[in-house]
């Protein structure tokens, strides 16, 4: 059996990146109940950017988490998703354990911090060094859509 190779070159490294920008905006998220949903992410202390029809039998609701560039989306006859269905929808901060205690004052059901240690996988509490990417914890919305907090105080090069 052999040992994986393990790709420490960074995206700055690459030679066949793309020249055009492209910005990522809006992710959409599968929910049963929009009116659910909205009170849900308004309890997380998202700004609410519309909540539209634009066509009969069509309803939009977009939120933008504090401090994101990016938003999500849902409605009503919006998506062909299975409500609750996406999975690692990862939200960036920088100081983990107020993000967690916010979230939990809100009423979200957060679970406990974890890191993660090369060469062992997930093991409970803070990464002891403080290590950007290394720790995280997760919640569900009221459908099931799963979201992921990673602390990150320092980028990897090219991720500025």
């Amino acid at each position: 059996m052999s040992t994986p190779q393990t790709n420490t070159s960074t995206a700055t490294e690459t030679s066949d990146v793309a020249a055009v920008p492209m910005k990522f905006e809006v992710t959409t998220l599968p929910v049963a109940d929009v009116d659910r949903a909205k009170a849900f992410y308004q309890r997380l202390g998202w700004r609410l950017d519309i909540d539209f029809e634009p066509a009969p039998g069509v309803r939009g609701v977009q939120f933008t988490p504090p401090g994101s560039p990016a938003s999500i989306q849902f409605g009503e006859n919006t998506n062909s998703m299975e409500p609750g269905s996406l999975e690692g929808l990862f939200l960036v901060v920088d100081d983990i354990e107020a993000v967690r205690e916010e979230l939990i004052e809100r009423g979200v059901d957060v679970q406990e911090i974890w890191h993660l240690e090369l060469g062992k996988g997930p093991v409970p509490g803070l990464d002891p060094e403080r290590r950007s990417y290394a720790s995280r914890a997760s919640f569900a919305d009221p459908d099931g859509n799963r979201w992921v907090l990673q602390e990150i105080t320092e980028r990897l090069p090219g991720r500025v």
